[in-house]
């Protein structure tokens, strides 16, 4: 499977292969329920099982990851997806592995057709998804005991 991105870090951020996915929960297990708190129950869902998740590799390790649910998946006649459980290792938050995340789960939602893509922001992530050019939609709400708000992006031809 050939990357969708390359840094010039030696990182690669690539759509996640199903023996990709124990390293993928447990990243996303480690910075969510270890390092937010977040109930075990609520990280992971039934839509784990038909998203495309997407992974940040350095040196073949999963150091970063990230979840794209198709508006059909979800029952949306909008054409719109959601992007989710953005999850970057303590150690390499701040190098841009995120970012690379992002444009990676967007790139797929282009190829794929979707019109736009939504996601939930945690309130202190805002900047971050504002620079990627997402725009808050209505006031923040709790998630998972963790102040969230709705932002997206539309995806131009």
């Amino acid at each position: 499977m050939s990357s969708l991105a390359q840094d010039p870090m030696s990182r690669v951020v690539r759509v996640a292969g199903s023996d990709d996915l124990p390293a993928v929960f447990a990243l996303r297990h480690e910075v969510f329920v270890v390092g937010q708190q977040v109930p075990a129950e609520l990280e992971r869902d039934e839509h784990d099982a038909g998203c495309e998740h997407v992974v940040a590799l350095d040196d073949g390790v999963v150091v970063g990851t990230g979840r794209l649910l198709s508006p059909a998946q979800l029952g949306r006649g909008d054409g719109v997806g959601v992007v989710g459980r953005l999850a970057v290792a303590q150690d390499v938050r701040g190098s841009r592995a995120g970012a690379a995340l992002l444009a990676a789960l967007e790139q797929r939602a282009h190829e794929r057709g979707f019109a736009g893509v939504e996601l939930h922001a945690q309130v202190h992530a805002v900047g971050f998804y504002e620079r990627a050019g997402y725009v808050s939609t209505g006031e923040p709400y709790d998630e998972a005991g963790i102040a969230h708000i709705t932002m997206g992006k539309a995806l131009l031809g």
